[in-house]
């Protein structure tokens, strides 16, 4: 099933209009596991930004059906990783910017001061 997951994530960055389930199945992944992916791709977001109540399992599917779980257990992690990740990015880019403000505010005070004797 990982094996799955590897190939999909770089078939995920590759689709165009399809969507990651068309795209699943016109790649050969059974329409089980695409399904799973799916719905355990959009749980992963929302457990990544804490929304409660918008999981999507088909409990007695995921019981009952190993393709489906392992595509739902590959889509959670991975969509919750990269929500992760994005957030992540946002915060340290966020950082960045304050920093680089500052200094900046920082350098026009020394700048202003070196000229007019402050």
């Amino acid at each position: 099933m990982k094996r799955y997951g590897c190939v999909l994530a770089l078939l995920v960055a590759l689709t165009g209009c399809q969507t990651a389930h068309e795209q699943m199945v016109q790649q050969g992944y059974p329409p089980a596991f695409a399904d799973g992916y799916h719905d355990g791709c959009g749980s992963g977001r929302a457990a990544a930004a804490s929304f409660s109540g918008s999981y999507t399992k088909d409990v007695n599917r995921y019981l009952a059906d190993k393709l489906y779980s392992g595509g739902w257990d590959d889509g959670f992690r991975q969509c919750q990783a990269q929500a992760i990740s994005g957030d992540q990015q946002e915060v340290h880019d966020r950082v960045l910017n304050d920093r680089d403000r500052d200094w900046q505010q920082q350098k026009d005070r020394m700048t202003y001061r070196a000229f007019h004797g402050d």
